[in-house]
């Protein structure tokens, strides 16, 4: 099966025109049923904290997506922002080819530095969802800074993590290492898709990448705005597992005590 990384110049808090743009985008690339789409975090609207703004078009976003999942006949996943009970959550949302909601994860580490721990709730729960055979774990953009919640994610089954971002140019290497990181030591496959172009305050510049589970990068989106697939194959997941088996070697290690006083 085929992942297909839609690297998008997101237009800022215009979710009609991103719309229009992704649809453009994916009509132009083949697609089959059963691949995976990805599209990146707040892929309606850019990074804004602007909840007012952001969670009014969660409806239409959520709808969006479920209706490319039907019309592509795909797994679609996709970030935006949801309201409920009076919280603002950063989340990515999973349909299945018939437009049913696989998952919805809430960014569980909101990005404090750049004011989004005001505004968005942070998640509780790590969530996977199936796909061509594999478990796959969605994450969104400064989890990637949490190595733990991936080895969580492992731990419950996760063979494969979909990462969606807002990654800004200035740090784009963290962002690239990070993703490799990821998949080393979880011998997982990593798919990490970012937006290019920029907003009121940064400049973004892609380099959406599909990262095998040894670590190599097996495909590259650049900076530009463009769709790039890449082929997923379960087999080398689990060959890899089974040669190498440092997940079984994992060992819990308790924290030493306190010093006592002196």
């Amino acid at each position: 099966m085929n992942v297909h990384l839609v690297q998008l110049d997101i237009a800022w808090e215009d979710p009609p025109a991103n719309r229009k743009r992704i649809t453009e985008l994916v009509e132009r690339s083949l697609i089959r049923a059963g691949d995976l789409v990805v599209l990146p975090e707040m892929a309606f609207t850019g990074f804004s904290l602007d909840v007012a703004r952001t969670g009014a078009d969660a409806d239409a976003g959520a709808a969006f997506l479920r209706d490319l999942a039907r019309r592509l006949g795909c797994t679609v996943v996709g970030g935006l922002v949801a309201l409920a009970a009076g919280r603002a959550t950063n989340q990515a949302l999973a349909f299945d080819p018939d437009g049913s909601l696989l998952a919805a994860y809430s960014k569980l580490q909101p990005f404090s530095l750049g004011g989004e721990a005001a505004v968005h709730a942070a998640g509780e729960a790590i969530v996977s969802f199936p796909w061509a055979g594999l478990r796959v774990a969605p994450f969104i953009c400064y989890d990637l800074r949490f190595p733990e919640h991936f080895r969580s994610a492992t731990g419950d089954g996760a063979e494969m993590f979909v990462v969606i971002a807002n990654w800004p140019v200035g740090r784009i290497h963290h962002w690239l290492t990070l993703l490799q990181a990821r998949a080393i030591e979880n011998q997982a496959a990593v798919v990490g898709v970012n937006r290019c172009g920029t907003d009121p305050r940064f400049t973004y510049n892609g380099r959406s990448v599909v990262v095998s589970p040894h670590g190599h990068i097996v495909a590259d989106a650049g900076e530009r705005e463009l769709v790039v697939t890449a082929t997923i194959d379960p087999g080398e997941i689990r060959a890899w597992r089974r040669e190498f088996p440092a997940l079984s070697d994992i060992r819990p290690v308790p924290s030493s005590p306190a010093a006592a006083p002196r």
